[in-house]
């Protein structure tokens, strides 16, 4: 399905406070932030995942896991590819018997939100020992929580909460630390085309035809034709023609004869 990657920021306030330090000023009242941010190791968790296509139609998937389990995946996007071999390929292109493997890998990095604001005003209100509310000079109201043995500078005398009173001008540093786990996805899809079908086995009681060219036939040798004598042979003779002429008129001679006798 190519690669995909899905971030999760898991926030806990844990041990969050603020470190308030007072001093004198005169000036109106303001806030100053900065942020720092400090990650920890990272660590990592692979999870494979095999199976085969059953059956797909339009989005709708379904696979058959490595462990026998029948698993459907409706409306799988377009945008889920799998790498199968060497080409990306959508739910649209995926067939009955293709082997797909799916590796999520999971990094955990946790990190620590540090947020240092600096902030300068009139004492409104104050709740001792627990927190302060100072007016600012947009007007608003803001409170701060005042960490356990806290002292204060004012007018170069130290004190605690106790010692602060209404209209009195402090400078305030507020510490807060919020600690982050950032969970990463990394999604691998990646596949094989069946194999192809195996050949037809031969039956036995077909017999097997195999094909042979014809013999070629012998070439066939033709005698030259010989040119007619122009004479007859020495050994040649008119007594057979003789003969025959012979033969002839006595047979004529017969035949004139028996006609005389009928007519008579």
């Amino acid at each position: 399905m190519n690669s995909k990657q899905r971030m999760t920021v898991v926030r806990k306030l844990v041990g969050a406070g603020a470190a308030l330090i007072a001093i004198a000023f005169t000036t109106n009242g303001q806030v100053n932030s900065t942020t720092q941010t400090e990650h920890g190791p990272t660590a990592q968790s692979i999870k494979v995942e095999k199976g085969e296509v059953l059956y797909v139609s339009g989005n709708d998937l379904v696979v058959k896991m490595e462990d026998g389990e029948v698993r459907h995946f409706p409306n799988v996007p377009d945008s889920a590819t799998a790498t199968v071999d060497g080409k990306e390929l959508t739910v649209h292109e995926l067939k009955p018997g293709m082997k797909l493997q799916r590796t999520t890998v999971t990094s955990t990095t946790p990190r620590m939100i540090t947020t240092i604001r600096t902030v300068t005003g009139k004492v409104w209100h104050v709740t001792p020992p627990n927190s302060v509310i100072l007016s600012l000079d947009d007007h608003t109201n803001q409170s701060f929580k005042i960490p356990k043995g806290q002292k204060f500078t004012v007018n170069g005398q130290k004190t605690d909460a106790f010692g602060l009173k209404k209209g009195m001008t402090v400078s305030v540093v507020a510490i807060t630390e919020v600690p982050e786990i950032v969970v990463a996805h990394e999604v691998r899809r990646t596949g094989k085309m069946p194999p192809p079908p195996p050949p037809e086995p031969l039956r036995a009681d077909v017999p097997m035809l195999i094909a042979s060219a014809p013999a070629a036939a012998p070439p066939v040798e033709t005698a030259a034709a010989e040119p007619a004598p122009t004479k007859l042979p020495k050994t040649g003779s008119y007594f057979p023609l003789v003969g025959l002429l012979g033969a002839l008129s006595i047979a004529l001679g017969l035949a004139l004869k028996t006609v005389r006798v009928y007519q008579s």
